[in-house]
C-alpha cells in the first residue's frame, strides 16, 4: 500500500491505494485514519500523484467529477450503496431515505447510513452529500463542519460549471 498526506484547506487527508487502485481518503480526524502507518505501507506521492492532482484541482474548484481506479474494501451492501453516492451530482445532496430507495431497499435508511459511515474514500466518493430527512446535515467522519465546508465549497463553485 502506497500513502500520503494531503493537506486540504480546513483538514487533512490520508491518501492510499496500490496499483489496484486508490483505497482510502480519510480525513485525519476520522476513526478510520491510520494514525500510525503500518509497516508495509510506502510513502509515496509519485505513485499517488493523480489522486493528489485531481484532489487539489477539486479544492480549488476547478474539477467536479473524479476519474480515478477506485478500489474500495467493502461488503457488497457497502459497495451498492457508494455506487450511488457516486452518482450524486457535484453542489447536489441526497438523504438517506432517497440513497435507500436508489439502492431497492427503500426501509433501509440506517443501513445505508452505516455504510455511508464507513465509505473509505471520502470526497471521491461523496459521502458528505448525503443529509438527514429533515435537510440537517448529520453524522459525517470528518465531522459535521467538515462536511458543511465541502457542501458549501461545492456550492460556490457549481454555477461555473452549469
Amino acid at each position: 500500500m502506497f500513502y500520503a498526506w494531503y493537506e486540504a484547506p480546513f483538514t487533512r487527508l490520508q491518501i492510499a491505494g496500490t496499483d489496484e487502485g486508490l483505497k482510502l481518503v480519510l480525513f485525519e480526524s476520522s476513526k478510520q485514519c491510520r494514525q500510525s502507518i503500518p509497516d508495509d505501507w510506502v510513502e509515496s506521492t509519485a505513485k499517488l500523484a493523480e489522486p493528489l492532482r485531481q484532489i487539489e484541482a477539486y479544492f480549488a474548484g476547478e474539477l467536479t467529477n473524479f476519474d480515478l481506479k477506485l478500489a474500495p474494501d467493502g461488503t457488497d451492501f457497502q459497495k451498492r450503496v457508494w455506487a450511488v453516492l457516486s452518482t450524486i451530482p457535484y453542489g447536489e445532496t441526497l438523504t438517506y431515505g432517497e440513497v435507500a430507495k436508489r439502492i431497492g431497499q427503500p426501509t433501509a435508511s440506517r443501513a445505508v447510513g452505516a455504510a455511508n459511515g464507513r465509505n473509505p474514500i471520502s470526497i471521491i466518493v461523496p459521502c458528505h452529500r448525503v443529509i438527514g430527512s429533515s435537510g440537517k446535515l448529520v453524522g459525517f467522519g470528518g465531522g459535521v463542519p467538515t462536511k458543511s465546508a465541502l457542501l458549501n465549497l461545492e456550492r460556490q463553485h457549481s454555477g461555473m460549471f452549469a
